[in-house]
């Protein structure tokens, strides 16, 4: 059984920070890990999350977005509450600094405002290397941007990865008498026009709890993972299926930090812990004004 320094490094927490789309979950994840475990395991681990905590508040000026805000505000309470005196005023003269510098930055770059839009051939291929949810999100971002995240072959991209191509997928063992069937049958790719409508469709079960998350627990890795589009983004001797991964909120990552291991059932802050969002909030869309 792996050590919890081990776990916490398998987390990837102080490689996701810099990266604005994994930054408030990570956040979240050292938020709880600060509530619920920081005074469980070893002082070196206890070093560690703390220095994350101040490279996290770094940060923020960097991360230009209101869940950015958001997660580091919810990082400081939990610091408040948790971190020892001297500790705790370090972290907080650190996120003070950030959101100074967060502001400025904020101000100036609404002095830029309207700076030249990219034309739509570079965004869709820009936007191509994106997984679905991420693509969801570049969607409400602007007008031109919707317009390019909308592009039907974008959608026949993310059909082919979801689904392997149209292959028939398996079935899932129902839970609790959610009904787990992903794809009911072969579908013929000539038929299709509309390529996020059919993603969309076939958006239930088990793969719909997976694609509103972004950490998941692999059962070929024994970890928790980030996840790209249902899939593990480590190398398995096995092709990597849906029903290997099993969702898990932030408090399931506590969890597995002290324990190594994921409870089955969800915990009582699974709720309002969720790691993303709503199925008809991640297919809203935003209505640009002319």
């Amino acid at each position: 059984m792996s050590s919890a320094l081990e776990r916490y490094q398998k987390l990837g927490l102080r490689d996701s920070l810099p990266k604005y789309y994994r930054y408030p979950i990570a956040c979240k994840e050292l938020s709880f890990i600060l509530r619920e475990a920081f005074h469980q395991i070893p002082k070196s681990l206890q070093s560690i999350i703390f220095q994350d905590t101040l490279l996290a508040f770094r940060l923020l000026p960097e991360i230009e977005t209101k869940n950015a805000v958001s997660a580091a505000q919810f990082l400081l309470q939990n610091v408040e509450a948790t971190l020892p005196n001297r500790k705790k005023n370090v972290a907080v003269t650190e996120f003070k600094h950030a959101m100074v510098s967060h502001k400025r930055r904020s101000k100036a770059h609404l002095v830029e405002k309207g700076s030249l839009q990219l034309p739509q051939d570079i965004l869709v291929h820009v936007f191509s290397f994106l997984d679905m949810k991420s693509l969801v999100s570049a969607g409400l971002v602007s007008r031109s941007w919707n317009i390019a995240a909308n592009d039907n072959h974008l959608w026949q991209m993310q059909y082919v990865v979801l689904f392997d191509n149209g292959a028939k997928l398996k079935h899932v063992k129902p839970v609790e008498g959610k009904n787990y069937r992903l794809l009911q049958e072969t579908v013929d790719n000539r038929l299709i026009t509309n390529w996020k409508e059919s993603v969309k469709g076939a958006y239930t079960g088990a793969l719909s709890s997976i694609l509103t998350t972004n950490r998941g627990y692999c059962g070929h890795c024994k970890s928790v993972v980030w996840l790209n589009n249902v899939k593990c983004p480590n190398v398995h001797s096995g092709i990597s299926k849906i029903q290997d991964i099993k969702p898990v909120t932030a408090f399931q990552v506590v969890e597995y930090l002290l324990d190594d291991s994921v409870s089955i059932t969800s915990s009582s802050d699974s709720d309002s812990d969720s790691e993303g969002e709503p199925v008809s909030k991640l297919w809203a869309y935003r209505k640009f004004r002319k």
